[in-house]
């Protein structure tokens, strides 16, 4: 077999026909979502909500809603961080083009027109969504809402420390640090002054005293890691009967736990609400939604606790030596009933199951969905992202559920074992007829290894 050549002619044919451009089979994966999307109704319904901000006779065709939200969707399942990344990643896929809707002739959404369009979507419009996809998991069987889960986790900002600046005075941060330095003394400070004064002044990174001129609504924090970063923080609320993510906020990072569990049950509590207008999903709610709230220890307070009246909770007590009662009957009636509640069976299944489920939730969403690290600023933009994103993962659970696997990587993991099988026993085959090729029995025409051969 001749060696082909590289064509160093760069020129090809003027016109191609469209029958003869290859075509793309899809992915298994991707075709089974667009056929869940398509038996619930999605594209009426997502161009339903958004008629209102498409014009009908001015500027150039724009993004479709269902191609902008089906790519939302592929940042989740392909792990893509960025709107730029996941606009490459399409322009790149034939199997992506065709989840799309895309010919091969056809121009991809370049990353613009995708931030361009979310930009002008509403935070509401992508919440509807959200509770869209929980409407289809409720029809799957796949919502209870008895029990949720709450745990929070934290998103580096896209914004760099370095360039914080004084809320009242707009000056930046090594600018303050020179004018500390020559008031003490030092007229022509260096960096290391510069280190060594920062390091010996209290409350330095003090969120009441700086702020990011870019990205105001991040919040310097202290990271799992224990490095300090500019962050957002996600707090999930999460069913745990079926893994199914109920509501997403993005309060404040420097907003304390207690603080941020009510505003976060009141949207899981909103989303529930939309669940039930539709009768199908209704079937497969619990008669009583959140009648039950699992957390860990960074949420037990007083005010937490008398504040879920009415709520069985299961939250975990961090050890706090003999406690003061007095004037507080109603405080530690509930820390008591709490406390009973743990100590059971249900609670101790409970509280592991609460460390599984939401923290799943988090590793799919931000570590293998690729969001640990925002490319986007100002907190309605990022919160339009998580809906989708987030949305995703709930996506996954269906396909979970009617195709095995939530993922295209799951269902390349496995799948890989079973070529990886046929590879090997093919290679056995072709090893062992190479070696009765250049056997002798078989060079002098043995008759019993002609026959078998």
């Amino acid at each position: 077999m001749a060696m082909g050549k590289q064509n160093e002619d760069g020129q090809g044919d003027l016109w191609v026909a469209a029958a003869a451009l290859p075509k793309a089979s899809g992915h298994p994966f991707y075709q089974r979502l667009n056929a869940v999307l398509k038996a619930h109704g999605f594209e009426a319904f997502a161009e339903a909500e958004c008629a209102g901000y498409y014009a009908e006779t001015m500027g150039r065709p724009s993004i479709p809603p269902g191609v902008y939200f089906r790519m939302m969707f592929i940042g989740y399942f392909e792990g893509i961080d960025s709107e730029r990344g996941i606009a490459w990643r399409v322009a790149d896929s034939m199997a992506l083009r065709k989840f799309l809707g895309y010919r091969l002739d056809e121009s991809t959404p370049d990353h613009s027109s995708v931030s361009r369009t979310r930009r002008r979507m509403s935070v509401e419009t992508h919440d509807k969504v959200f509770s869209w996809i929980l409407t289809v998991l409720a029809k799957e069987g796949l919502l209870k809402g008895k029990t949720v889960g709450v745990d929070a986790t934290t998103l580096e900002a896209n914004a760099a420390m370095r360039s914080i600046v004084r809320r009242d005075t707009g000056e930046g941060y090594e600018a303050f640090l020179t004018r500390l330095a020559k008031a003490s003394g030092i007229e022509t400070p260096t960096r290391e002054d510069l280190a060594k004064l920062d390091r010996k002044r209290p409350k330095k990174g003090s969120n009441e005293e700086w702020e990011h001129p870019d990205d105001p609504d991040a919040a310097i924090t202290k990271m799992k890691d224990t490095r300090t970063h500019l962050a957002h923080k996600a707090e999930h609320a999460v069913d745990m009967d079926t893994q199914a993510v109920v509501a997403v906020t993005l309060p404040r990072a420097d907003e304390g736990d207690p603080d941020t569990l009510p505003w976060t049950l009141m949207e899981a509590e909103k989303q529930l609400a939309a669940v039930s207008q539709d009768a199908d999903a209704m079937k497969h709610l619990h008669e009583k939604p959140l009648s039950e709230v699992v957390t860990d220890k960074g949420y037990h307070s007083n005010d937490s606790l008398t504040g879920l009246e009415g709520v069985r909770t299961y939250i975990s007590e961090p050890k706090r030596g003999r406690r003061d009662w007095e004037g507080k009957p109603q405080a530690k009636e509930a820390v008591y009933a709490n406390r009973r509640r743990i100590r059971g069976q249900r609670g101790k299944a409970l509280l592991r199951k609460r460390g599984e489920y939401l923290e799943r939730s988090f590793a799919h969403a931000y570590e293998t969905g690729g969001m640990r690290r925002l490319h986007l600023r100002h907190r309605s933009n990022i919160l339009k992202r998580l809906l989708i994103h987030i949305g995703g993962f709930n996506l996954g659970l269906v396909m979970r559920k009617l195709f095995g696997k939530g993922t295209p990587r799951g269902l390349r993991d496995l799948l890989s074992p079973l070529f990886s099988q046929l590879f090997s026993h093919t290679k056995v085959i072709r090893q062992l007829w190479t070696r009765l090729e250049h056997s002798d029995r078989f060079q002098s025409g043995h008759p019993k290894i002609v026959r078998a051969a």
